[in-house]
């Protein structure tokens, strides 16, 4: 009863942590619990914990932190997170006021991030931002220089 108690109270507390270690050795309490239940003695139950521990910890572990790395890398954006960045092609003249471009096939109403700016059609434009239906461009020169529109206020 020892082991199975330790396994839910190392479960359990794993859940507060989110560190993937304590889980580890809640499997090796619950494998020593087995032990017990087939009538091992108390020295074999610690060897089993032990062993069943160490196992997960040296094998499991260091596989699952490298899947949920790999996911989390490895994702591209989507929606609206995967437009802002992106390059449009101005098809109606772009500024404070109105505008179209096509943004990866699609067209999007457009403004000027800048109100200084303004934009012809057959002009590459970065999108900076999306509020609503609406792309907020930057001249791509500008924004591929390294200069961001934040840092101009």
């Amino acid at each position: 009863m020892f082991w199975v108690v330790l396994g839910v109270v190392l479960a359990v507390a794993e859940i507060f942590t989110t560190t993937l270690f304590l889980i580890m050795f809640a499997v090796g309490a619950f494998a020593a619990a087995g032990a017990a239940a087939l009538g091992a003695p108390t020295a074999v139950q610690a060897v089993v914990f032990a062993v069943v521990s160490a196992l997960t910890v040296a094998v499991a572990r260091p596989a699952i932190r490298r899947h949920a790395r790999s996911t989390s890398d490895g994702v591209e954006p989507i929606g609206l997170a995967a437009i802002e960045g992106s390059t449009a092609l101005v098809l109606e003249r772009v500024d404070t006021e109105q505008g179209l471009v096509k943004i990866d096939g699609e067209l999007w109403s457009a403004r000027s991030y800048d109100a200084t700016q303004s934009f012809a059609p057959g002009r590459r434009v970065r999108v900076i931002k999306v509020q609503g239906a609406t792309a907020l461009v930057w001249d791509d020169d500008v924004s591929t220089s390294g200069e961001l529109p934040e840092a101009r206020g």
